[in-house]
């Protein structure tokens, strides 16, 4: 069974940007990154297959269940993480994780305790009194307490500092060793390309490109820089090889460098 399997989803607004005919399958157990920038669709999608707002057309399935009809099923089985985070703000930090967990009707809070401590999230302090980054953590720990069958977190380490993303993506491997899917929306790649073992560009709506990440990273592909008395010219190459020797020497180079490109150089590409 796939964790998500979308089928042509399409959320429309009108003239602004929603998705369009999106094609997204995410195994059980992966630990899946949703990579794009802001305004790509990455929330839409989320929002969407989440069963939070109604699709335009197409269909979808998370967990086996369909996201029109069984939306409250979907949201049993799943922790989310929205990209800004807000709460009632008279509420104490431990009243606000024991709120998330009363409603889920699940007994977690030694869980919910124990993430709280590696992030460094003060349980006494009001919902008013806290920074972006602990808000974000207040997120984190009501998202991952009652141990979902899925994880879905969208732009999860915006405010957070570096210490505490490291500890973060820990506790997320943790999860994900014991079974639990994770799928990550991001725009930073090194996130990505870290810790994800498979993962989708998105760009206009639409995934452009979808695979595991080493070969996303690799397979043929490779960036080549190019020095020749006119100047310096970059770029991506995934054609064969020896075609590109023979383009090459009809140039007068005076360098040339072949390297495997990273995450960062491929997406870029295809953003191009």
């Amino acid at each position: 069974m796939k964790a998500i399997e979308t089928m042509k989803l399409t959320k429309s607004y009108g003239a602004s940007r929603g998705i369009n005919e999106l094609e997204l399958s995410v195994e059980e157990g992966d630990f899946y990154g949703f990579i794009g920038p802001n305004g790509a669709g990455k929330s839409t999608t989320i929002r969407t297959i989440l069963g939070l707002i109604k699709p335009t057309s197409g269909s979808a399935r998370v967990l086996g269940y369909d996201i029109v009809n069984d939306s409250k099923l979907i949201l049993e089985n799943t922790g989310y993480l929205p990209s800004e985070v807000n709460y009632y703000n008279h509420m104490k930090v431990r009243d606000v994780i024991e709120y998330s967990a009363a409603l889920r009707g699940v007994k977690c809070s030694d869980k919910g305790r124990r993430i709280s401590e590696r992030l460094g999230l003060d349980l006494n302090k009001k919902v008013t009194e806290l920074s972006l980054g602990n808000r974000k953590k207040v997120g984190i720990v009501c998202a991952i307490q009652h141990s979902p069958k899925l994880l879905i977190l969208d732009e999860p380490t915006s405010g957070l500092d570096p210490l505490v993303q490291r500890e973060f993506f820990s506790i997320l491997q943790e999860e994900n060793k014991q079974g639990t899917t994770v799928f990550l929306s991001s725009h930073v790649l090194s996130e990505v390309q870290n810790y994800c073992r498979s993962a989708a560009f998105i760009k206009d709506g639409q995934i452009i490109i979808a695979d595991k990440v080493e070969k996303l990273e690799g397979a043929n592909v490779k960036q080549i820089a190019i020095k020749t008395k006119d100047g310096i010219e970059e770029f991506i190459y995934n054609g064969d090889i020896n075609d590109l020797m023979k383009s090459m020497a009809t140039k007068e180079l005076l360098d040339i460098t072949i390297t495997e490109p990273s995450l960062e150089d491929v997406f870029m590409n295809y953003y191009r």
